[in-house]
């Protein structure tokens, strides 16, 4: 047994766009607000006049735990792993895993931008450092 989640009729678009290296956030068109996690309302002003859109991928670390057990496949595995929440570049705050950093350089405000794993045959978003501009 996995823990993958169960993909429907609403949630497929979501794991169509990751499978194609694509973050998406729902989006109310009332009131002009991003959200995160899906929903079929708008949980700043109800409407249900949401859409998928496709976020940036940039975000910046909010907080973070680094999981050493875990029981539950296939994080068991894993082990030691960076359970997150970030804020993305659109407003919503999203759980996630950083990936790609050391747990000394994890910093609060850290820029990070979307990647995706494979499970199985899904594509999840789990967030790695954003490559800095080099300096002209």
């Amino acid at each position: 047994m996995t823990a993958t989640p169960d993909i429907d009729a609403f949630t497929r678009p979501y794991w169509d766009a990751a499978r194609e290296g694509r973050l998406l956030v729902r989006h109310c068109t009332a009131c002009d607000r991003p959200h995160h996690y899906p929903r079929e309302f708008c949980p700043h002003c109800w409407s249900e006049d949401v859409e998928w859109r496709t976020a940036s991928g940039r975000a910046v670390l909010y907080t973070w735990s680094v999981v050493h057990r875990n029981d539950l496949p296939p994080f068991g595995e894993r082990v030691p792993y960076v359970a997150a929440v970030v804020d993305l570049a659109e407003g919503p705050r999203m759980m996630t895993e950083v990936v790609g950093v050391e747990e000394s350089e994890l910093r609060i405000g850290m820029d990070l931008e979307v990647t995706f794993r494979e499970e199985g045959d899904l594509q999840v978003p789990v967030f790695g450092p954003r490559p800095r501009c080099p300096s002209r």
